[in-house]
């Protein structure tokens, strides 16, 4: 290299004399930074916890943008597209929407040129547009969406609601646990909206979540599983398990979950409203109490004197139900296994909670499935589909259901 050309610092952090003599300034080697590459379990902890969220709302949120551009699709494209042709995206955004119109065609053109476009069906300006351009092309042209949304305010309060989270998710900063379920109630809100149903409609006792349905097949009808009783009652109340139900059968030792958590009045509302009930408590004086005590380290009796308790309690709610054949009494003596409500298990709308009995543990101390009575199709090494002798969860405990109440004894 002649003398008058540029020569790097040597690659052991020293320099030579032409280096010097040019003013050149050594690059210190990374040990000599001392920069620390690795992550630590702790870290690799909380980018875990960041993922999991972006990635629930990510689904939520991409749910909720193709949703709403098949909506706007459907009710401008007649309007536009008579005379504007394939622009009628830019038409539709007018004057003031010009800027980001313009932008969003200018993509689907990279795109296209790229061959980034998989599916024709998004090779338009329209599947470039994100959830603020949708909304802005809602609001401009709101007589047009006037007869098939009813609340113009709600649905923008609710899109303003998502901006946080969306924000969060496209820029992959970190989305706190509350703003992750503002945006997942909000989702699924705007989508019943989207829907035809009312803004403040109710979503039923278990509202449907779009990322259960995404890996549902990798867990059957499970819907939640939730460490304890207590836990599962802050997800799904009482009140809301049991509050619409129009057939509810319980299987248990003392059926704490509804004697305990759920009034007798509303029992007997249900029951004179026409829900079909069956109660099946273990047998306080049978030889399965006496053992279930000692797994419990409890004095003989203890357990015992509880279930006879809560099945006096749901007696006098019986004899308040103008139908005592609606609501029926049974015990068992067999060894319990599980406890487990179902409710509404005649529909698609069937939930069950299902706890299983702990040799150290009582009931609300132990792990609570959530499951549905629709289930899901299981994707296999045949293809999806179940076979005709596939059960799933919530068929497996309800035939359980079934034979232990037909071997037991009911109570007078």
């Amino acid at each position: 290299m002649s003398s008058s050309g540029l020569e790097l610092p040597s690659g052991n952090g020293g320099e030579t004399a032409e280096a010097a003599q040019a003013g050149a300034v050594s690059v210190p080697r990374p040990v000599e930074i001392g920069a620390d590459l690795s992550w630590g379990p702790e870290d690799w902890a909380e980018v875990r916890t960041r993922v999991e969220r972006a990635g629930r709302a990510y689904v939520w949120l991409n749910l909720v943008e193709q949703r709403l551009r098949s909506v706007v699709g459907v009710v401008l494209r007649p309007v536009y597209e008579p005379v504007h042709g394939e622009e009628w995206e830019v038409a539709a955004a007018g004057p003031t929407g010009q800027e980001w119109v313009q932008r969003a065609a200018a993509l689907r053109e990279v795109s296209r040129r790229k061959g980034h476009v998989l599916d024709p069906a998004d090779d338009s300006v329209l599947a470039f547009l994100t959830l603020p351009q949708l909304r802005e092309l809602m609001v401009q042209h709101w007589p047009c969406f006037a007869p098939y949304l009813e609340n113009r305010r709600e649905l923008e309060l609710t899109l303003d609601e998502l901006e946080v989270a969306r924000s969060a998710v496209i820029r992959n900063r970190g989305l706190n646990r509350a703003v992750l379920d503002q945006a997942e109630r909000g989702c699924a809100r705007l989508l019943r909206m989207l829907d035809g149903a009312e803004a403040g409609a109710a979503a039923g006792p278990l509202p449907a979540d779009a990322v259960e349905h995404l890996v549902g097949d990798r867990f059957t009808d499970v819907a939640g599983v939730h460490p304890d009783r207590v836990r599962l009652q802050r997800e799904l109340p009482p009140e809301l398990l049991f509050g619409e139900a129009r057939r509810l059968d319980a299987m248990g030792v003392a059926l704490g979950l509804l004697v305990q958590n759920y009034p007798g009045r509303r029992l007997v509302r249900l029951a004179d409203e026409g829900c079909r009930i069956r109660l099946l408590f273990l047998n306080p004086a049978s030889g399965a109490m006496r053992r279930r005590e000692r797994e419990l380290g409890l004095r003989r009796g203890e357990l015992a004197r509880s279930v006879e308790t809560a099945i006096l309690h749901v007696r006098r709610v019986r004899s308040r139900v103008r139908d005592p054949e609606a609501f029926q009494i049974h015990v068992f003596d067999e060894v319990p296994r599980f406890s487990a409500y179902f409710v509404n298990d005649d529909g698609p709308d069937g939930i069950a909670v299902v706890q299983h009995y702990l040799r150290r543990s009582r009931g609300v101390e132990t792990p609570a499935m959530v499951l549905r009575r629709a289930g899901r199709e299981v994707v296999g090494p045949d293809g999806p589909g179940r076979g005709a002798g596939d059960l799933s969860l919530f068929d497996a405990y309800r035939e359980e259901f079934e034979t232990e109440w037909n071997e037991s004894r009911p109570v007078s």
